[in-house]
């Protein structure tokens, strides 16, 4: 393998694009795997874990790596699309190293690993070479000193930790975007996976679970106390939440819908009220809703939010007051590319589409896509029978109830299968 630094720490890698010899991205950099075979011996790096189309993470070997540098990683395009089982012998570098408490021989200094390197020995193979090590912090510094040890000058790398913390590798997870930090922590063994839980603020892990897997989502619920359960519920997309919480034990999910503030315990509630696979119950109770004295200024202010989706954001409804749903009546809602062409003085009234038609809650899955399809739209209204905003569906919401359980493993076999042509 050709690679332009000697020296290559492992964690910077994580999320770099890796690319076939004809130049297109087939994966991403999610984790490396090492033999770990006692601390006197530097660990030969087996290879990387690496994420492919549908969120499937695979084993490259190292063999088949080519090349490394600051930006990317290039192979030899021949990937095996087997899904990735860690064996009982290897060891995740950002799963499980990160943040083990060692101790440096030669000067006793102990901290946590927050890095490691890999260098090539004379036998062409990768090995572990060193070790980055942070102190705790003391007094009023943020951060405690940092140094960089010979693998074999540390001590506890080694050994299994009950009560490992986890301050690295959530920095590591919130690089990433929230479906990549999902599927990280879906791999995670189940003592990691409870540290690295325990150590996400309540936003971060709300955005997360929203990407799990249903099964995910319960455990891990169900193993925090109620109090912060019922915080991260609040942080959840209501829609989200509220898919979350039918999978519940009644029980339990009538203690959390009471923790709630009042006001998020209701939007989950009534989304829960609507059959399911309806647009009552797909549909975000939260779109951007304005009156109609607002000027186009306003409503392009509301849209730079980034927290909202694209597919949120490429509409806004005016309503009259109340502007919580269920508002009062929805006077027609003003496309994103109509905003852009107008003055920011403009009333935003005289820019909506009164000729969408909007859906009602109970419209069935297959009505609402047809509705998106027939009029191009990522996102439409859906209202009451007086004409009130109950909420918006968008496209993305569709497309999570209409694909089903398995399309990402399809997806990854017809990847496969175009792979070896």
């Amino acid at each position: 393998m050709s690679t332009a630094p000697s020296r290559i720490y492992l964690a910077r890698l994580v999320g770099l694009p890796v690319f076939d010899p004809l130049g297109d991205q087939v994966a991403k950099v999610r984790d490396f795997v090492v033999a770990l075979r006692s601390e006197s011996s530097q660990p030969r790096v087996l290879g990387m874990v690496a994420e492919v189309f549908g969120r499937r993470r695979i084993f490259v070997p190292m063999t088949r790596v080519t090349s490394i540098d600051s930006g990317q990683v290039h192979t030899t395009g021949l990937l095996n699309m087997r899904r990735f089982e860690q064996r009982s012998t290897e060891t995740l570098v950002v799963g499980q190293m990160l943040d083990r408490q060692v101790t440096v021989k030669s000067t006793g200094v102990q901290g946590t690993v927050y890095d490691v390197a890999m260098e090539q020995a004379r036998n062409r193979d990768w090995v572990l070479s060193r070790v980055a090590v942070q102190e705790p912090s003391k007094g009023f510094r943020r951060r405690g000193q940092t140094h960089i040890a010979e693998w074999n000058d540390v001590t506890g790398l080694a050994r299994r930790e009950a009560s490992q913390g986890a301050t690295h590798l959530i920095a590591a997870l919130n690089e990433m975007r929230p479906a990549d930090a999902a599927n990280v922590i879906h791999d995670l063994p189940p003592e990691r996976r409870t540290a690295v839980v325990a150590a996400l603020d309540d936003e971060r892990l709300a955005d997360v679970l929203e990407e799990l897997p249903e099964e995910d989502q319960v455990e891990i619920l169900e193993h925090l106390d109620s109090e912060r359960a019922a915080d991260v519920l609040e942080e959840m997309s209501p829609d989200d939440a509220a898919d979350l919480i039918a999978d519940l034990h009644p029980e339990t999910a009538a203690t959390l819908l009471g923790l709630m503030e009042p006001e998020e315990a209701e939007d989950v509630r009534r989304l829960m009220s609507y059959e399911e696979m309806t647009a009552g119950a797909m549909m975000t109770p939260e779109p951007v809703i304005l009156s109609p004295d607002a000027t186009i200024a306003d409503a392009l202010a509301r849209v730079r939010n980034p927290e909202l989706t694209p597919a949120l954001a490429a509409l806004v409804y005016v309503c009259r007051q109340p502007l919580e749903t269920p508002t009062g009546r929805l006077l027609g809602a003003a496309h994103i590319q109509r905003l852009l062409r107008e003055p920011p003085s403009t009333l935003v009234a005289a820019a909506v589409d009164d000729s969408l038609d909007p859906l009602r809650p109970d419209a069935t899955i297959d009505e609402v896509a047809a509705h998106l399809a027939t009029y191009n739209l990522v996102a439409a209204p859906v209202v009451d029978d007086e004409g009130r905003l109950l909420g918006a569906v968008t496209v993305d919401d569709l497309l999570d109830h209409m694909l089903p359980e398995n399309w990402r493993d399809q997806a990854v076999r017809g990847l496969a299968k175009r792979g070896r042509r």
